[in-house]
């Protein structure tokens, strides 16, 4: 059996954004300081995380979402708008 560990990446300001995730119970984040959202998905990738969703906003600040994860056949990452 394959497992699949999803998680969402959001600014704390951001009220509407994947609340039916956070209802539900799924693990997200909420960033404080949208500067840190590479070393959040260093941190979930090295937790096993695979899969992202992550708003439009939060995208913008990763230096790392294209430039390592945006070929990769182990990490998807899903932008939404905000």
């Amino acid at each position: 059996m394959i497992i699949t560990k999803i998680s969402y990446i959001k600014s704390i300001h951001d009220k509407t954004s994947f609340n039916f995730f956070k209802n539900i119970g799924m693990y997200g984040v909420e960033l404080t300081d949208l500067d840190n959202v590479d070393k959040v998905l260093s941190k979930l990738i090295d937790k096993d995380y695979t899969t992202f969703f992550i708003t439009n906003e939060v995208a913008g600040y990763s230096d790392d979402l294209f430039k390592k994860y945006y070929n990769s056949k182990d990490i998807n990452i899903i932008i939404a708008k905000n």
